[in-house]
């Protein structure tokens, strides 16, 4: 959906605070997005994410990836640290290169990449898992290229496939460490607040970081999260107004913001 269609059909942002929670790396599309529609971008990572450790070895595995019969990645920071540690990653003729969504499949366009499946309807792991080529896997080369912890339900579903697995964590998350002005700008925000979130991890990491004013301060608004999986956990959290987005795309998480600020105002 266009910009300007977005604008049309669901009103604008226009006073609300937006605190947009991916990391600071891969959050600059969405925070411009929210400042077109006339919201107030606050950055507030809810991880941090460094390449691997050891970078030889991460270059080595992606070399000897280069023949699977199927190569995952699994979001664009996947895609950023796998070509910071492998610049001329290619892969064969027969590999099937698939990715979670149309963010990963465009950052893997950019490298050159062309022929990359991604679900269109469902841009999550369930939908990739849908994907025809990760159908009939027993006994294949699966390479599953991201980072450790998050969901796991991907690479159990694949070993239950009967795949031969292979992962290769070209980066990590760690715990975000909020500075004061960060901190200042969140206490001083303009109600309404509206909080982007497509991570569990990220949720779990502002309620074990911030402090417990900051926090009821977020969940006394509005939460967009883009799963019911996320519903249900922000739900737990104390957060009484939680909204669905069809997926973490940015389109559709504005979508839902819009409509969610629509509702708040009536």
């Amino acid at each position: 959906m266009h910009m300007a269609r977005l604008i049309e059909t669901n009103g604008s942002l226009a006073g609300a605070s937006v605190i947009v929670t991916r990391p600071a790396a891969t959050s600059a599309s969405l925070r411009r997005r929210v400042r077109a529609l006339g919201g107030v971008a606050i950055g507030l990572p809810g991880s941090v994410l460094r390449a691997a450790p050891d970078r030889a070895a991460i270059r080595s595995a992606l070399a000897a990836a280069r023949s699977a019969d199927v190569a995952i990645f699994v979001s664009p920071a996947a895609v950023k640290f796998a070509f910071a540690a492998h610049p001329k990653l290619r892969f064969a003729r027969t590999t099937r290169v698939c990715a979670v969504g149309a963010a990963t499949a465009r950052a893997l366009h950019r490298r050159g990449i062309r022929d990359v499946a991604w679900p269109r309807e469902r841009q999550d792991s369930e939908g990739l898992l849908a994907l025809p080529p990760l159908q009939s896997l027993r006994g294949r080369h699966v390479v599953l290229i991201g980072a450790p912890g998050g969901r796991e339900l991907l690479a159990q579903a694949l070993r239950d496939k009967r795949a031969r697995l292979a992962r290769i964590d070209v980066y990590r998350r760690e715990a975000p460490r909020y500075s004061t002005r960060q901190l200042a700008v969140l206490d001083q925000a303009p109600a309404p607040l509206l909080l982007l979130v497509s991570s569990a991890e990220a949720l779990a990491n502002l309620r074990a970081t911030l402090t417990l004013h900051l926090f009821a301060r977020l969940a006394a608004g509005e939460i967009v999260v883009s799963s019911e999986r996320l519903a249900a956990i922000a739900r737990d959290s104390l957060f009484a107004n939680v909204h669905v987005a069809a997926s973490a795309a940015p389109v559709d998480l504005l979508t839902t913001a819009c409509a969610a600020l629509a509702r708040h105002r009536l």
